[in-house]
């Protein structure tokens, strides 16, 4: 598609280019003491609303008294496959990307569509690998009249605010082959940064890049693990973390790749990263005689400038597990014990909460925001964990390890309050069983983008517990929880704390939310339609503010409700004080399971179709083939049952556009065995009820 692009036609088009008008007020509370006569951003420009990434608006137009009249005022239905992704508004314009990357610019008053851009990802060769990792993207940036979108075969996209018209594109994973893009690209100073995910699935070794916001030429890359020692290091931080790794590391690549989180501290000119997991998972495997592993499971501070290494914090040495820093960096400054502090909060995937020194990377706090057992305790002074040996799987036995791998809290954004110092996390409660492959020795990984964690299989009888959710509200400056309310299911949507002392959050079970900030007591709720995992924004228009959140749920396990992929509302809306718009009537309808009678599944074609399914399928169509939304339900989807659509499909790649890859590297053999595992679960099913 090409780019529908025209002027917009509005008078505040300048205000685009430069931001919209400040209001100058007086906030006071915590983190805030002694800064008065601030000016009030009345845009959302970044990711998290601006560069200190809170997912705050200090906009208190709508309030705990007045909450109760917020209403519609208008909506716009997206077509695409996947609307987990967060908008960004400057300007009057609220701008988002959504599935392969395709930038919409709408009016933020009305919800008319301005323009569009479709980067044609499906069109590019290197699609049709790449795309069989991850979903859709999570979100875009902006600076000085650009809108930055990456896409997920690897290029990084620059595309005029005004006009919709492409600047310029460049490929960013010419050095991770197996890589790709879901997460957000990151506006620091005068160029933007992207990172890349992939480190489940193939020898991949972490990387972030910066080009020139205006030019799109690459000023400097920065690697996360260090490269074979043979070939040099590229500067004295790799060399460091060598020290820190065993064996031949570098033929599994090492992971540590940056998918998701970073912030820009324009207060030091240093951009924040949060690394991924080693690759495989396993670090008997990857680092067989043990280690540290620097720099995974960590944060890296680095000079905005050069990308030259400044400090790094590390949450999980070793890192044997899927824990990862890819949650959000969140900057404030708050007063602790007497004294104000310029701090990074973070709240990753292993259970405890983060503060640390801004300047030097020091550790000042951790605190358990969720169950966990794979640390004894986090050392005061040091910030090092005392690892639990239990959860390292040793002798091979099975462990059931909390949190699970969806983190005890995700990439469902969180957010903090300047007014009531607490950070607003949505936490699931989830265990794993973890056990070593039968032989470690003898463990090799499987090509073609299949998930690889080196693991073995868990034994009999050991299960974990079902996963709960709840809303955690964090006292940062005393490290504890403030309060805590439980929520339905396990995902629930991220959160954006309001200078109306308000906490707004999607759930799963499709309501929108405003709680008190300061209680967690519910104030307002909103029936949407549709699950909800990206978090809301609030920007201000001529003195009115409004709040926008996108719906759309996405999960590898089946939900109460459940999301029905080819039912799902997938929309933009947007509340105001006294709007009163109402959506369409909409009633979800339980399509029923298909079969054909006259095919009999074959239960040695069926076996092969299982180890193809659980290992390259499970993760768009559902643990059990009950799907949760991210994709059809394979055992109600007509496809299968003619067994040319199936493989134009599976094979060829036919519906790349609407988010199915193509698996060239399956073999007529696995196709047919994957058409025959899906009608035997559909049987099984049928038989179930």
């Amino acid at each position: 598609m090409k780019p529908m692009g025209r002027p917009l036609g509005l008078k505040r088009s300048a205000a685009l280019m430069l931001g919209a008008a400040c209001a100058i007020s007086t906030l006071q509370g915590a983190g805030w003491a002694g800064k008065t006569a601030l000016a009030i951003r009345t845009d959302w420009h970044a990711f998290g609303g601006d560069s200190d990434e809170q997912h705050y608006s200090p906009l208190d137009q709508i309030n705990q008294g007045n909450v109760k009249q917020l209403g519609l005022a208008w909506s716009y239905d997206v077509d695409t496959f996947d609307s987990y992704t967060q908008p960004i508004e400057v300007g009057g314009v609220v701008y988002f990307a959504a599935g392969l990357s395709v930038i919409h610019a709408l009016d933020a008053r009305t919800g008319k569509l301005l323009w569009k851009y479709d980067p044609d990802v499906a069109g590019q060769p290197e699609a049709k690998t790449r795309m069989r990792a991850g979903w859709g993207t999570r979100g875009i940036a902006y600076k000085d009249g650009i809108v930055f979108t990456a896409t997920r075969e690897g290029r990084l996209v620059a595309v005029d605010a005004k006009t919709g018209k492409l600047r310029w594109q460049v490929k960013t994973l010419d050095e991770a082959e197996n890589g790709y893009i879901t997460g957000p690209p990151w506006v620091t100073g005068d160029v933007v940064v992207t990172g890349f995910g992939g480190a489940d699935y193939s020898p991949t070794r972490g990387y972030v890049t910066a080009y020139d916001i205006k030019t799109g030429k690459k000023r400097w890359r920065f690697y996360t693990v260090p490269g074979d020692p043979a070939k040099g290091f590229e500067n004295k931080a790799m060399e460091a973390a060598a020290k820190t790794w065993t064996g031949e590391w570098w033929k599994f690549g090492g992971g540590g790749t940056v998918w998701h989180a970073m912030a820009y501290d324009a207060k030091y000119d240093r951009i924040y990263l949060g690394t991924g997991n080693g690759w495989p998972w396993n670090e008997k495997i990857r680092s067989p005689g043990g280690g540290d592993n620097l720099y995974l499971g960590s944060i890296l501070a680095l000079n905005a400038k050069t990308g030259e290494y400044v400090w790094h914090y590390q949450t999980n040495p070793e890192n044997s597990y899927d824990f990862n820093n890819a949650m959000d960096i969140e900057l404030a400054d708050v007063t602790i014990n007497g004294k104000l502090r310029h701090v990074l909060i973070h709240a990753p995937k292993n259970g405890f909460f983060y503060a640390l020194d801004r300047e030097t990377g020091k550790f000042i706090s951790a605190g358990e925001f969720a169950k966990q057992n794979w640390a004894k305790s986090i050392d005061p002074v040091t910030g090092k964990p005392e690892i639990n040996p239990d959860s390292l799987y040793q002798d091979g036995k099975a462990f059931v390890i909390f949190p699970f791998p969806n983190g005890a809290h995700g990439v469902q954004a969180m957010s903090y309050s300047p007014k009531t110092g607490l950070s607003y996390i949505p936490v699931m409660d989830g265990g794993r069983v973890v056990v070593d492959p039968p032989n470690v020795k003898d463990w090799t990984y499987r090509s073609g983008m299949f998930v690889n964690t080196g693991l073995g299989v868990p034994p009999p009888g050991v299960t974990a517990p079902a996963a709960v959710s709840k809303l955690v509200a964090w006292d940062v400056a005393k490290n504890r929880a403030a309060w805590s309310i439980p929520q339905p299911g396990v995902f629930n949507g991220g959160t954006m704390a309001t200078g109306g002392n308000l906490v707004f959050q999607g759930l799963n079970d499709g309501s929108f939310n405003a709680y008190s900030a300061q209680d967690g007591r519910s104030l307002w709720s909103y029936p949407m339609q549709n699950g909800m995992l990206a978090a809301p924004i609030s920007y201000s228009i001529g003195g009115r503010q409004y709040v926008t959140i996108i719906t759309g749920f996405r999960s590898s396990y089946a939900n109460t409700p459940n999301w029905d992929y080819r039912q799902q509302q997938r929309r933009v809306l947007t509340f105001a004080l006294g709007a009163t718009r109402k959506l369409p009537k909409f009633t979800p309808v339980d399509a029923p399971i298909m079969d054909d009678p006259g095919f009999t599944v074959d239960v040695a074609k069926a076996k092969v179709g299982a180890g193809i399914y659980n290992t390259s399928c499970v993760i768009c169509h559902g643990v059990g083939m009950a799907a949760g939304g991210a994709a059809p339900d394979l055992r109600k989807a007509p496809i299968p049952m003619d067994a040319n659509a199936f493989n134009a499909v599976v094979h060829d790649g036919a519906l790349m556009a609407r988010g199915m890859p193509g698996f060239g590297n399956l073999n007529a053999d696995e196709i047919e065995g994957l058409r025959h595992y899906i009608r035997q679960r559909a049987r099984e099913t049928m038989a179930a009820k």
